[in-house]
């Protein structure tokens, strides 16, 4: 149990997607802009990673080693196709905004990574907790880089207004605001963490 919990935990800080691995940056560089995509997309990315580790790391000794990794995408397509559907019939706005990176999340490398790297050599209980731990990760980073553009760049938060009369930074609303606010996080996490050894 102890086990599990570290490998729930390690996604979160030390082995994050997007600050410390640096993977996964192509839909959250798109897909920042507001709170409520950076939400949905780490939402739908943390169900693919979740089901697709459970899913690869029971069938790891039944698929032979020269067909892997196309038998990986297939099981992380099944669950992509899922999540669209899903999000199509129940949030469709949502759908429309994040448009064509939930169907690429077949190709993301966070959860391609994680089937060939974790859940092909680990039990079902560890990929579970590696695949919760990596999610929620690269959901708090989507979340904290939405909610930076999305104040900075229009002065709301959720869509709902913050501050009355505030003059939106534009360059944070385009996409190289994204690329701006990447360095600006991965500068201060380098900064605290150079302090703390």
């Amino acid at each position: 149990m102890k086990n599990s919990f570290k490998e729930l935990i390690k996604g979160l800080i030390h082995e994050n997607p997007t600050f410390v691995l640096m993977l996964g940056l192509c839909p959250t560089l798109a897909v920042s802009i507001s709170l409520i995509n950076g939400l949905g997309m780490g939402v739908a990315a943390t169900f693919v990673i979740i089901f697709s580790n459970i899913l690869i790391a029971a069938l790891k000794d039944v698929i032979p080693d020269k067909v892997r990794i196309p038998c990986y995408i297939v099981v992380i397509a099944t669950f992509v196709t899922i999540t669209e559907l899903v999000m199509k019939a129940y949030f469709p706005p949502l759908n429309r905004a994040l448009g064509i990176y939930v169907p690429l999340i077949v190709v993301n490398c966070i959860v391609l990574g994680r089937a060939e790297a974790f859940a092909s050599k680990n039990k079902i209980l560890n990929s579970l907790m590696d695949g919760i731990g990596m999610g929620i990760g690269f959901t708090m980073a989507l979340l904290l880089i939405s909610g930076i553009r999305e104040l900075l760049g229009s002065g709301k938060l959720f869509g709902y207004n913050v501050f009355s009369n505030f003059e939106p930074m534009l360059i944070i609303a385009m996409p190289s605001g994204a690329l701006l606010v990447i360095g600006l996080l991965l500068g201060f996490f380098n900064f605290l963490k150079g302090r703390k050894a």
